[in-house]
Order: C-alpha cells, then structure tokens, then sequence
C-alpha cells in the first residue's frame, strides 16, 4: 500500500505541474543530439503569443535551465535552450517582452561568462540576433556596461589556437556592432556614446584593424579569396567602424575621434604614418560631410597639444591633417579658417626654433630629448604641404584672406637686421614657401583684389633682400596668381625661337581692371624686375622666373602702353649688362643679354609688327654667328657654358638698338615719345631697409637728379657730397633717434601709470594754459585792418584812424561765400 501511494504521489506531480514548463520541458529530447523537438517549440510559440503575460515566466524558467545544463557541463541542452529563446524573441513583441528580454540577456550573460569559446560564440550569435530585433515598448533600466566590457575583451583575445582565437574576435566585433545597433537609436537606452563606452569599443576596434594588417601579407589562394575575406577580421571590424562613425550625430564625433587619437599616442603610430592615415581616411569618409571640419580641429588641437614632442609625432598628425583635408569637401574647414592657418604656421615657427635652439624649452642646452635637424625639416615641409592642402578646398574670397593673413605673419626687413638673423630668415622662407603652396592654382578675374597693395607691397619688398632663395620665392608667388590662363608651363624654357605660336599661349583682351592695376602697380613690378637682374647672387631660375614674369605680364595685363614700358624696361636691362659701373659677374651680365633676347624676341611677335620683329631677328641671328654666349641657349642650356672673360666690346650690331625699334613701333601707333625716353628706376625707401651694397649710389643719383631738375639751380648752394661715411652716419642717426623717441614714450607711459593724480591733473592743467595762451597770441596776430575803405573813420583831429576788426567777425560777400 505504501509503494502505491508513493507512487501515485510521483506520478501527479507531472500533472500538477504549470502549462509553460511542461511546454518548456518538452521541447527537450532525451538525447541532446536530436536537435530541438520542433513540434513541441511549436506549441510552446503558440502558448507563448496566446498568454503574453507568461512570457516572463517562460524566459526565467528557461534561465534556470540553462544554467544548471551549464554547471552540469551538458552543453547540447545548453544549445537547445539558446535555439528557443531566439524562436521566442524572434516570434514575440508584446508589450511584456522586457522582462523576458531581461531572462535572456542574463543567459546570454552567463554563456559570456564561460570559459568556453563555444559557449562565448553560442552567446554572442544570440546577441547579434536580439541586436536586430526592433523593440515595441522601449526599456528604462536596461544595462549593456557588461556586454561592451565582455565584447571589448573578446576582440584581444590572445587564445593560444589561432583558428580559435579569430572566432573569438570577429564574435567581440560582431557583438560590439549589435550593441552600437541596439543602443544608438534610442534615447531611452544607455548612451553609448559616453567615453566610458567609446573607450572600449574604438580601441578594441583599432586592436583589430591594426592587427590585420600584420596579416594581410599571407593572402589566401584565388579559390578561397572570396571566403576569407567574408571571414576576415579586419573586414568585419573597418565595416564595423564605420557603421558606428556613420551613426555620430554633431555632439558625438568628439567622442568617437578622441580615443582613437590616444590609441595612436599609447601605441606609436604616429611615426609610421601608414596605419594613422588610414584611420583618418576611414573616419572622413564614414562621418557625414558637414561634420568634417570637427575632426579637423581636433587633429589641430591634438597637434598643439603634441607641440614639445619628437618631430616624427608631430610629422605624422601633420600628414594625417594633409590627407584628411583632402577628403574634405570644399568649405568644411568650418567658420575658424584663419584659426587653422594660425595653428599650422605656429608649428612650423616652433619647429624652427627647436631646430636652432636644439632643445623644446628654448634654451641653448640639449634637453631630454634629441632633436634632429634632418626630421625638423621633414616637419617643416609636411606643414607647407598641408597649409596649401587646406588653401585649395577654400574659395577664392577666402585664400586671399589666407594670403593676407600669411604676409602679415612674415618678419619684416628690418626685423631681419635687429634680431636673430637665421632664425628670422628661416621663418621667412618657410611662411613664403607656405604663400607658394596657396596661391598655387589661385584663378582670379580681377587682378586688383587678387593682388592687393596690403599684400603685393609688402611682398615686392622681400624681393629687394640679398638673399637669393627668398627672391626666387617671391618671384614664383608674382607668377601664380599673375598667371590667370595656364600660360606659366610654356615660360619655363628661355628661349628665341624664331616663331612663338608653337607655345599656343592664350592670350585674352585686357581688362579694364587690368589697366588699373598696371596703372597702380606697373611701375613697382618694373622696378623689381629691374633690381632682381641686378642681383650678383642671382642664379639660372631666377633669371627664367623673370623671364616668365615678362612673359606673363605681356600676355596677361599688357595694352599698348604696358607694352612701350615692357620694351623700354628691356632695353634698360641691356644697358644695365653693358655698364661697367654696377661690377656684375661676367655669367650674370651675358644672363641679361640673354634675357633682354629673349623677350624681345617674344614680345616683338606679340606685337606683330614686321619692322620690329626683323630687328630683333637680325640681332638674334648676328648673335648666334658671332656672339652666342649673349643668347639663352649658350648662357642656359650649356652644362659649362663658355662665357668671355670681358664683355667691354659688346657693341654695333649684336645689340638691339633703341631707335630702330622706336621708328619701327612708331609707324604702328605706338607712343614714340615715350618709347624714346629711357627706362630709369624709381627708388624708394625700401632700398635703405633692404640693406643693399649699392644704397649709396641710390641716394646719389637721386641728388643728382633733383639737382638737374630743379629751376633754381644757380640760386641754390652746392649740394653735400654724399660720402659712404655720411651715409653711415645718417643711418646710425636715424637709428639713435628712433631709440630717443622709444625712451621718451615709454617715460611718458610709465609716468601716467606711476605718479599721483594731483601730479598728473597739475600737469595737465599747465598744459592747457600754455595751449591758451598761444591760442590767445594767434587770434592777435590775424587781427588785420578792414579789406574796403568803409572800415576807416575819421578822429576828432582831422586825422583817419583804422578799426581793428577780427577776422572772425569780418562781413565777406556772397560770392566769396561757398
């Protein structure tokens, strides 16, 4: 009876048992290995949509489950439950799905938490499948700290299979994406973008990419390239990347860029410039356009914060900046353009300071760190090409801005005689070399805004200095923006060829803003011309830059009369050649006449008048007979070219001769009178700040001309003979008194910031007495007599006496009234 009972008792309690376990318990086979009973998973669906408000119990009575087949090491039951839940999830979106969403995610936690990669891969393939369900009803409390800390730890998996060891890091990559896809779309979810978060996944991101190109070497055979790279880590985790960059709104980019910017600082890649790179080309082209410019000023900021770091770290942000403003669309460097411009030419300042101090902190001391020359230089040159980088995505109103901004930057000439000298100069050629690489491509339609005279006056001015190497720098900026119709290539070679239209230049009709500007600037531009042929230092590029300058003034801004002035400035440059006074170098006298050969040669078929092109022909071709070193092929062209010791006998016909040319442009309606007179010079102040060895010779010729000029020269004295001692006591004066009149003034300053008001008010009111009273002494003095007789009366003596009237209360006519 006993047995009976107990038995009976046993056998009801299946009976008694609640509908969803024993759903629950028979999806379960008796053997693991048969799979989910399908059948059974349909009822359990069933009983699940039909009774909603079971689902939670469902789920939790699944959980336990899972977990005691889990400590019970009986992974196939373990299978069999993940399987459910995901049909489950999959079929369900009631409004009480959270809580058994909660039941889920706590198993999926549990599988995480194994040590078992199976498990780990079971669990994260549940994940992603949950990741891409759409939620009905939002959740509040729902927590997903765990599964970014689990997943990031996944992705640097160092498991000792490497078959292994790639499943579980493309299983962390895939459950961080189905994380980003869960979380990021909704408000009500945890902020995944919290640097808490970001942290972890860009990190764990970057490991992965990184790590693959490591890899990448080993290419799989042509018969599998396409599986492997479905399976292969880095494709999955640069898809990844980009899903999450794609997905940052304004405020998120910070967040998503920061850690990728430490990533590169802890592990170095800085210097190696390739894996950076890539980064930053992934992240430009995964943001949305309009957010480019964030990134931008955080590769800036990030720059300025690296500023005493080794050159190479700085180099390779700088190339990052060059690619990343090549990606960026035109205009997206953001509102703070010139801030990038300044941020660049701040670096480029200091790296030629460390490169002349040898240390970071400015001192003459070695520091901790070892800067080598070679790799400041790298830098230096990294910052030009990027400023020219960014130059080129602005438009046009916006690089003149730039090249303003960049020449007030520039130290001045006499900057350069009152400091450091090397490091002043070393500033200015890399700022002229930054202008070269902004106005590079400059187009333009009104050379007057293009070529202002707050940029173009300060500009020439550095074409004045002794330095050949700024002179040729200040030359290839004329040319870029002179050239407006890509004519500066078909320049590049001085030559005389006997016809020019094989150079196919475009030529276009002046505009009335041209002559304008001619009119403006004309005679500057000759003027420097004239003085950089002057030049002993000059070399061949600086001669075939002036040669181009000619040519695209003549092709680019010339009517008739630039056209006499271009001619007259010609035939000048010969007569420079030929005298004997200036003590050229023989090579750089026969460069001249090589010049002025073949710009006439050019310019006379541009002008297409017949007598004047066979002049210049016939010189030419006596030249190349009797004289060949006076033309561009000899002079240029010749590896050692054979020049003549002395140039004294160059004369009669190998020379172009001003009046023949004058008759021969005359007939054509050219100014005769004009082309008549000489080309001579303007000189200016400039030259005494230039420092120039013939300074003295300047002011001479300038007394000399005023004396000539002058209509009371007999009545004058004799003028002072300017000696170069005089000179040099001019210079030193004018230096002493600007030194007194500093000292005066900052007396001054100090006493109205130092002394007493009673003092000051004293002083002032002594000030304003003084003022009145010679006030008072002008008023006196233009008291005059009335202008008609009605402002004399008679005395009582017979005797006329004159009214003082002041001229303030003087009645004048209405005609001298205006």
């Amino acid at each position: 009876m006993y047995f009976y009972q107990s038995y009976w008792v046993c056998g009801c309690c299946g009976a008694l048992r609640p509908r969803y376990k024993r759903l629950v318990d028979n999806i379960f086979p008796e053997d693991p290995e048969d799979g989910l009973v399908k059948a059974n998973m349909e009822k359990l669906t069933f009983y699940a949509l039909s009774a909603p408000e079971k689902l939670d119990r469902i789920g939790a009575y699944l959980s336990e489950r899972l977990s005691r087949d889990v400590a019970r090491h009986r992974y196939g039951y373990v299978c069999i439950a993940m399987e459910a839940l995901d049909q489950l999830l999959m079929a369900c979106h009631c409004q009480s799905i959270n809580l058994f969403v909660e039941s889920f995610l706590k198993m999926v936690r549990k599988l995480l938490e194994s040590d078992k990669p199976s498990l780990q891969i079971l669990g994260t393939n549940s994940f992603v499948k949950f990741a891409n369900i759409e939620e009905d009803t939002p959740s509040y409390h729902r927590s997903y700290d765990f599964f970014v800390s689990r997943f990031s730890e996944m992705c640097h998996s160092g498991y000792e299979d490497p078959d292994i060891r790639t499943k579980i890091r493309m299983a962390g990559i895939k459950g961080l994406q189905g994380v980003v896809r869960k979380t990021v779309n909704d408000e009500l979810q945890a902020n995944i973008w919290d640097p808490q978060h970001m942290d972890k996944i860009v990190p764990s991101l970057l490991f992965n990419l990184q790590s693959g190109e490591r890899t990448e070497s080993r290419s799989p055979s042509p018969l599998q390239a396409s599986e492997k790279e479905k399976e292969s880590p880095v494709e999955l985790t640069e898809r990844c990347f980009r899903e999450l960059l794609g997905r940052a709104a304004y405020g998120n980019i910070k967040n998503a860029v920061t850690p990728v910017l430490m990533h590169l600082d802890n592990h170095s890649l800085w210097e190696g410039k390739t894996f950076a790179v890539r980064c930053f080309k992934i992240i430009m082209y995964s943001i949305q356009s309009q957010h480019s410019h964030l990134v931008i000023q955080q590769l800036l900021g990030h720059l300025d914060a690296n500023s005493k770091n080794s050159a190479t770290v700085r180099a390779g942000i700088v190339e990052v900046l060059l690619e990343a403003a090549a990606i960026a669309a035109s205009g997206s460097v953001g509102p703070t353009v010139l801030e990038v411009f300044n941020t660049l030419l701040r670096q480029l300042r200091l790296s030629v300071d460390y490169e002349l101090t040898g240390s970071y902190d400015g001192s003459t001391n070695i520091g901790t760190k070892i800067i080598k020359a070679h790799e400041e230089r790298q830098l230096q040159e990294a910052v030009i090409r990027t400023i020219g980088s960014f130059a080129n995505t602005l438009p046009t109103y916006q690089r003149s801005e730039v090249m303003l901004f960049i020449m007030g930057k520039i130290p001045s000439l006499f900057a350069v005689c009152n400091s450091r000298p090397e490091g002043t100069r070393m500033i200015q050629v890399m700022l002229l070399k930054s202008l070269v690489q902004v106005t590079a491509g400059f187009q333009t339609t009104n050379m007057l805004t293009a070529l202002p005279s707050s940029f173009l006056e300060p500009l020439l001015s550095f074409s004045l200095t002794e330095d050949p190497e700024v002179r040729l720098l200040v030359l290839q900026i004329l040319l870029s923006l002179i050239d407006r119709h890509d004519n500066r290539p078909k320049f590049a070679n001085m030559s005389s060829i006997s016809d020019i239209s094989v150079l196919k230049l475009k030529v276009d009709k002046c505009s009335r803003q041209d002559n304008l500007f001619m009119k403006k600037h004309g005679q500057q531009l000759y003027r420097h011309i004239y003085l950089g042929c002057k030049e002993e230092s000059s070399g061949r590029e600086h001669y075939e830059a002036l040669f181009a300058l000619l040519g695209l003034l003549s092709v680019e801004l010339a009517n008739e009369e630039v056209v006499v002035d271009l001619i007259r400035l010609a035939l000048a440059l010969q007569d420079l050649a030929l005298s004997t006074d200036e003590a050229l170098p023989v090579y750089n006298r026969c460069a001249v006449h090589a010049l002025v050969a073949a710009y006439l040669n050019l310019i006379c078929q541009l002008t297409t008048v017949p007598a004047f092109c066979q002049h210049i022909h016939e010189v030419i071709e006596v030249r190349q007979k009797e004289s060949p070193y006076l033309l561009p092929e000899a002079v240029f062209f010749v590896f050692i070219p054979r020049l003549h010791s002395s140039l004294d006998k160059v004369e009669g016909s190998v020379l172009f001769l001003q009046s023949k040319i004058t008759e021969s442009l005359g007939g054509s309606g050219y100014n005769t009178e004009r082309l008549a007179t000489p080309y001579v010079p303007q000189y200016t102040e400039e030259d005494r700040l230039s420092k120039r060895k013939s300074i003295g010779e300047t002011i001479s010729l300038q007394v000399e001309v005023e004396s000539r000029n002058s209509p009371e020269k007999e009545e004058r004295t004799p003028a002072e003979e300017i000696t170069f001692e005089t000179l040099k006591n001019a210079i030193v004066d004018s230096v002493g008194m600007e030194e007194q009149e500093r000292e005066r003034r900052r007396q001054v300053v100090e006493k109205f910031q130092k002394a007493p008001f009673e003092e000051i008010a004293a002083h002032c009111g002594a000030r304003a007495t003084q003022l009145q009273s010679k006030l008072n002494q002008i008023f006196e003095i233009t008291i005059r007599p009335p202008p008609s007789p009605s402002g004399t009366i008679s005395s009582g003596y017979g005797q006329s006496q004159s009214r003082s009237v002041p001229i303030y209360e003087m009645k004048f006519p209405d005609l001298c009234v205006y």
